[in-house]
């Protein structure tokens, strides 16, 4: 009995003190659940920009290699053919038409 006289007379006094510690976890909550949406969010971000990041290295690569090839004959060769549409002396061309 003298526990339960002691929090009527008591809680009555400290009312602001619980109310702030509800406002208080109510804020803190609120904070939890927008910082986990703004990391989601920055997250899905960086996977973007890693993914964008490995194919312009990819892309990077190729182009150094194309680079030092330029010195390669039967690689110039190969540019002639893709690039200009040049046939080497003894083949012939050959044109495939698509029909719509």
């Amino acid at each position: 009995m003298q526990i339960a006289g002691y929090l009527y007379t008591t809680l009555p006094r400290f009312w602001w003190t619980i109310l702030f510690m509800l406002a208080c976890y109510l804020a803190y909550e609120q904070g939890m659940r927008t910082w986990s949406k703004e990391y989601a969010m920055l997250r899905k971000h960086y996977l973007e920009l890693d993914d964008d990041k490995q194919k312009l290295l990819s892309i990077q690569e190729d182009l150094l290699l194309q680079i030092n090839s330029q010195s390669d004959p039967a690689w110039v060769e190969l540019i002639l053919i893709k690039g200009l549409g040049l046939v080497p002396e003894g083949q012939t061309k050959v044109y495939f038409e698509q029909h719509r």
